[in-house]
């Protein structure tokens, strides 16, 4: 149960983390809109440019997604010629996924604007309000 007497804090805590995801998100969900695409399309390529040769069973666990969720966005993506897929050697019928070279700059674009943007707090909070950000986010995590 929440503590009553923390209500204000935690309140104004969640109320900080909301517009500041509305912040982190905000540049590259425009250029995503430019493109007729959205946030998952965002999240496909990151996790596919950060882990090549990723299979698609091993996306939808660092995605937390269903296959029927992951589908439409993954298609979408293949066809712009964003990602492009191989058989896995060993099972053929285990897709590999790879950032084509207009994914990597698509992603180092999107990316690109959240990464400035935490390099400019980082440097204006410190590194130990950078660390303990680290650790508020890696608690987070674990709760999903």
């Amino acid at each position: 149960m929440i503590d009553l007497n923390r209500q204000r804090e935690l309140r104004e805590a969640l109320e900080l983390f909301y517009f500041a995801y509305r912040a982190f998100t905000a540049p590259p969900d425009r250029i995503l809109e430019a493109r007729g695409l959205g946030r998952v399309h965002h999240r496909v390529l990151y996790f596919v440019g950060r882990n090549p040769g990723l299979t698609v069973t091993a996306l939808l666990g660092v995605l937390g997604v269903s296959k029927q969720a992951l589908n439409a966005p993954l298609r979408q993506l293949v066809e712009l010629g964003l990602i492009g897929t191989s058989p896995d050697a060993k099972d053929r019928r285990a897709k590999r996924l790879e950032l084509t070279p207009a994914g990597t700059a698509l992603e180092a674009e999107l990316s690109g604007t959240q990464l400035a943007m935490m390099e400019k707090v980082f440097e204006t909070t410190g590194s130990d309000a950078e660390k303990a950000w680290c650790r508020v986010m890696g608690a987070l995590k674990k709760t999903a």
